[in-house]
């Protein structure tokens, strides 16, 4: 993977990868998707980013993990569901080793989209 070039979009992150890590990829992608159809796709700190009121979620792919980033209140509330994998304030590992919890995904974006949409209303009653 070339680290100096400028990743443009998510397929072009993407397709950097091995295809079996272009599978997986492509999968949390779509459950992202479904997830929060409203949602724009970017590239942000040039990882695959999904924004709505502000950025959703990241992911990315590493060596031995696909790594997801769904901000630090979307790890604490999903603390349960996560406990069994390597995570931090922000982040979490889901070892290529072993299945992706796609429908963890799933419930984690939408909460990311009901809390952004939140801070949204809140910010735009507050300027009213």
């Amino acid at each position: 993977m070339e680290t100096n070039k400028t990743i443009n979009s998510i397929d072009e992150y993407i397709v950097q990868f091995p295809i079996e890590v272009q599978e997986v990829l492509q999968k949390v992608r779509s459950v992202i998707k479904e997830s929060a159809p409203e949602a724009v796709e970017k590239i942000s700190y040039q990882m695959p980013t999904f924004y709505l009121h502000g950025n959703l979620v990241h992911f990315a792919a590493n060596k031995n993990h696909i790594g997801f980033y769904p901000a630090p209140s979307g790890i604490e509330a999903f603390k349960q569901e996560l406990s069994e994998y390597k995570s931090s304030k922000g982040a979490v590992q889901f070892p290529k080793d072993k299945p992706i919890p796609y429908g963890v995904i799933s419930e984690i974006v939408k909460f990311r989209v009901a809390e952004n949409k939140k801070k949204t209303e809140a910010k735009s009653k507050k300027n009213k």
